[in-house]
């Protein structure tokens, strides 16, 4: 995001997978699935499919925003999301420990499923072959989703704070997102990867480094 005169400097590169799937879950998590955007999307959705002509703001607000355990990673809510990324950095840890065979993935991984979330995994296509991750390499980077999760609250929270809440939430029900998106441009975007760390970056932005506290937070007044 800083053109052409900055590619190739730290600034044109995201400082890490958390901090670059941050951006992408502060939209999806704290604007998509917020009651602001629902009062702006929902008339479009009733425009552009009649059948849902019925359901209201709140309607699209509770669906979008359902607690269901599941086995696929890429379909799990926000709450139970973090618990899929844990199983899988665990099984990433113990094999390379030397403490788990790779053929004892298979039969630990619907185990661990059934303790975890209450869900019996009925073959490996749901269970541990569900992500290409493994397949090309990518060992070690699952926990950057749910790194990404904590902070998109972290830095939300902070945009809340230098916009104000009321008035960025009646932003968001007024379809207008470009306030939101210019902040983002200039707190984390800009930057790259000009700080030493995702802490550092975060401290600059919220004024604490990178804390899963706000994230439970978040969970817990949305969800109890």
């Amino acid at each position: 995001d800083v053109g052409a005169e900055g590619l190739g400097l730290p600034a044109s590169r995201a400082l890490s997978m958390g901090v670059h799937e941050s951006q992408s879950l502060l939209w999806e998590r704290m604007v998509l699935q917020s009651k602001p955007f629902w009062e702006f999307a929902a008339p479009l959705f009733h425009a552009r499919f009649p059948f849902t002509a019925e359901a209201t703001a709140a309607d699209f607000f509770r669906t979008y925003n359902r607690v269901s355990p599941g086995c696929i990673r890429v379909e799990a809510d926000e709450v139970t999301y973090p618990l899929h990324v844990i199983l899988r950095y665990d099984i990433e840890r113990a094999l390379f420990r030397g403490e788990m065979e790779v053929a004892e993935v298979p039969a630990y991984w619907v185990r661990r499923v059934k303790e975890d979330l209450g869900v019996h995994v009925p073959d490996d296509a749901r269970g541990c072959l569900q992500d290409i991750h493994w397949s090309f390499g990518a060992v070690g980077y699952f926990p950057s989703y749910t790194l990404g999760a904590i902070m998109a609250v972290q830095i939300y929270n902070a945009a809340k704070a230098d916009l104000g809440a009321g008035a960025l939430e009646a932003q968001i029900a007024r379809g207008e997102f470009g306030t939101l998106r210019e902040w983002l441009r200039e707190k984390v975007h800009a930057v790259g990867s000009v700080h030493a760390s995702p802490d550092a970056l975060l401290t600059s932005i919220a004024g604490e480094p990178v804390s899963p506290k706000p994230f439970l937070d978040y969970l817990r007044a949305k969800y109890s």
